[in-house]
């Protein structure tokens, strides 16, 4: 009796057992549908109005600054130098920051939530999962909501005539792709953050990427170091990343975008991971 003791008898001896066991040791048990199925389910009873106000936000955005501004700024340049209207300019850049909200607001404020209130990750990581279940778990859904928010502006963006090129239906993965790098990235830096203060800077941080990543102007309008700053933000690749496909221009410049948000996901993920398996399985 003794022996089963010191080895960890009963189910959490069981499930550290299993974990030394596996490939990746403790990290993964190949089980994220665990984590994902569990998300579904909360979103479904308690969330649907938390995710459609998130929808709406650039979708208003569209429609005041797209039709309003737009009668009076009239066409403009596009990625490939031809004239677009000024809605169909700024329509791409919103799909993007529409991706980011999406992912980052899944990723942060409910994992917050999760983490330091609900204190659901621990019970979690009693089981058999590891911290790479629960953070690609976590991650999907932020990828979900960030894919259903693209693809009703997408809709939106077609009902409003914006759409002039059917390389535009890109747009819908190259957002997942946005939305990965935001919400790996999202849910390894939340995991530093303990008070309600502290996660004020999210906001703080995503405001300026809002509004002066060439969102609802050319990037050449500021000086040029002030165009180095904005060139780092995540936000000004997704933006031009969406604007090149919705127009079919692809360029060198196409593959720098998506290798930056490659990176981008894989350093999140890599944080993530690291953080969860610091704080809980210590």
């Amino acid at each position: 009796m003794g022996d089963a003791v010191a080895g960890g008898a009963g189910p959490a001896g069981a499930a550290s057992a299993a974990a030394r066991d596996r490939t990746f040791g403790p990290l993964y048990s190949r089980n994220a549908r665990a984590v994902i199925a569990r998300g579904l389910m909360a979103t479904r009873s308690t969330n649907w109005l938390v995710m459609l106000s998130g929808f709406f936000e650039p979708v208003l955005f569209l429609i005041s600054m797209g039709v309003g501004l737009g009668a009076i700024v009239g066409s403009v340049e596009g990625p490939d130098g031809t004239t677009i209207s000024y809605a169909a300019y700024i329509a791409p850049a919103l799909l993007a920051v529409s991706a980011m909200n999406g992912a980052v607001y899944d990723s942060t404020w409910n994992v917050f939530f999760k983490m330091n209130f609900a204190k659901l990750y621990q019970g979690m990581l009693y089981t058999s999962l590891g911290p790479l279940d629960v953070a690609l778990g976590e991650i999907f859904l932020a990828l979900l909501r960030g894919m259903l928010y693209a693809t009703g502006f997408t809709a939106v963006m077609g009902v409003m005539g914006l759409i002039t090129s059917p390389w535009a239906l890109l747009m819908i993965p190259a957002s997942v792709l946005i939305a990965f790098g935001f919400a790996s990235l999202g849910m390894g830096i939340t995991s530093f953050l303990k008070t309600f203060q502290q996660m004020d800077w999210i906001n703080f941080i995503l405001l300026p990427m809002f509004l002066f990543s060439a969102t609802f102007y050319p990037l050449s309008v500021y000086p040029e170091p002030i165009q180095w700053f904005i060139q780092a933000m995540p936000l000004w690749h997704g933006v031009e990343l969406l604007r090149q496909i919705s127009v079919g221009v692809f360029t060198g410049a196409t593959a720098v975008h998506i290798g930056y948000y490659l990176v981008m996901t894989a350093a999140g993920m890599l944080l993530t991971t690291l953080r969860l398996r610091s704080l809980f399985l210590k």
